[in-house]
């Protein structure tokens, strides 16, 4: 009877520890889970407030309507923030143009935008360089001499009067792709052949030496809305470029709120 009494001691101390052990590692479990999913979450809630932001301006200035590609849009809202938050354009600068050298040169392939007014300012055509080819650019350059468009974020500089009249120089901001701008003349000017006659008589616009040309009846409303260190964006499907100021995270961090995190992932760059 007392070796009895001993083994279900024994026993009830055994299912005890084992009782306790298992609730101890069910609770430190649900806290991982937890904590994993708060942290996922949270990151998922950045990303779409970001996504958000993006869509609604995307949305409300009637983007897709002027024939823009919503992708292209965000990309270039990204390098706008990032560039804001390297102090490269005016601290009051809320304006983009965004320029998409996928599409036919027959079409507005310009877009000025007010992010804070998120308004549509004005959609135009724009010439390209005529190394970079026919209707549809798909060569690109920032060789001097090479007489073709330069892709990625250029940075608006200073008004001037030259041989195409009013124009307007532009700093490019990604080394190797469009960094060579100044030394290759690469502003915005007025040309003759961005018109739809020369689209009647050619089938496409005519071409520059590498200039993001406009047609003279918008040459003024162009570059009186665009300059004074604003973003200018030239886009196209080139799997090989590349630019830091596509860093996505920055520009989340920074459009929904967080600032210090923006300037901390600006730092590391």
């Amino acid at each position: 009877m007392r070796k009895n009494s001993l083994w279900l001691i024994c026993a009830s101390f055994i299912l005890a520890f084992v009782i306790i052990s298992w609730t101890s590692v069910k609770k430190h479990s649900g806290l991982v889970a937890k904590t994993t999913s708060d942290s996922s979450s949270n990151t998922a809630t950045t990303e779409q407030l970001f996504s958000h932001y993006v869509a609604d301006i995307f949305n409300t200035a009637r983007l897709a309507q002027a024939g823009l590609d919503e992708n292209v849009f965000e990309k270039a809202v990204i390098g706008y923030i990032n560039l804001k938050v390297a102090n490269k354009l005016s601290p009051n600068s809320s304006v983009i143009t965004v320029v998409d050298f996928n599409k036919s040169s027959t079409s507005k392939r310009m877009w000025i935008v007010d992010l804070d007014k998120k308004e549509l300012l004005l959609n135009t055509w724009v010439a390209h360089g005529n190394g970079s080819g026919g209707d549809v650019p798909n060569r690109f350059s920032n060789q001097v001499d090479s007489f073709e468009s330069s892709l990625g974020f250029y940075v608006t500089n200073n008004v001037y009067n030259g041989k195409h009249g009013v124009s307007l120089r532009l700093d490019g901001m990604d080394e190797g792709f469009n960094d060579q701008a100044h030394k290759r003349d690469i502003v915005v000017h007025a040309a003759p052949y961005v018109s739809q006659s020369s689209i009647n008589a050619l089938g496409r616009l005519g071409r520059s030496q590498g200039c993001p040309a406009v047609s003279p009846s918008v040459v003024n409303q162009v570059i009186n809305t665009i300059k004074g260190k604003t973003v200018l964006f030239i886009n196209a499907n080139d799997s090989g470029y590349t630019s830091k100021y596509l860093n996505q995270d920055l520009a989340a961090n920074y459009a929904v709120g967080n600032p210090a995190n923006a300037t901390a992932l600006n730092a590391s760059l």
